[in-house]
């Protein structure tokens, strides 16, 4: 489903306020869990002893794919169970997507997410939520700064812990490597011009994070 309109604008600046509450630069890893637990979401997996035995064994069994995370609303807060059997690289995307929820205050009572997202009738916030969580793991501007160093997708899924198909997408809709190839063809691809280009960038991230501009 589209996005509403300000919507992408919207979210990058969610992002970069949760990047400043967390004293995380623009150009870094995001922790999820750090998020987490700052906006006081307990968060607990699947090997918790109160859970029922046969439902743990089927979903960390034969159907592990389809249970990433389920989002509960207890009380006036919430509460993640995730799927501790699946990679480190998922469980960040799928804790920055519920966390997208949460910060977005959609509307939940349950939230089920499976491997292609959450189950959701609520296509309008499914969308919104992959927005935001994007912007979490890897922000507009960082993939812009990425791209005028030349990194492939895998370099970026590297530095920024997420999947190669998340690096993929987010250098794609943030159009990194279009404004990274325009520049270079305005401007001469050589050395010195990379450098400038890398040492403004380094600067207007930074100035994300501090509130000033140079």
């Amino acid at each position: 489903m589209a996005l509403r309109r300000g919507f992408k604008e919207a979210a990058r600046r969610i992002a970069l306020d949760v990047r400043a509450e967390l004293g995380v630069a623009v150009f870094a890893p995001l922790d999820p869990y750090a998020l987490a637990e700052l906006y006081g979401i307990d968060i607990h997996d699947l090997s918790a002893p109160d859970l029922p035995s046969a439902a743990v064994e089927h979903f960390t069994g034969p159907a592990a794919d389809s249970f990433s995370a389920a989002l509960l609303s207890v009380g006036t807060g919430s509460v993640i169970i995730e799927n501790h059997t699946h990679d480190m690289v998922r469980r960040r995307s799928t804790i920055a997507h519920e966390m997208a929820h949460v910060l977005l205050e959609h509307d939940f009572g349950f939230l089920l997410t499976e491997n292609q997202g959450c189950r959701s009738s609520a296509s309008e916030a499914e969308s919104e939520a992959a927005e935001l969580s994007g912007e979490l793991l890897v922000p507009r501007d960082a993939a812009r700064t990425a791209a005028f160093r030349g990194w492939t997708d895998y370099s970026v899924a590297r530095y920024f812990r997420v999947s190669e198909s998340m690096a993929r997408w987010r250098m794609n809709t943030s159009a990194a490597r279009r404004i990274a190839r325009r520049w270079r063809n305005n401007t001469g691809n050589t050395a010195e011009t990379r450098g400038q280009r890398g040492t403004w960038l380094n600067k207007r991230v930074s100035s994300r994070v501090t509130g000033s501009w140079t």
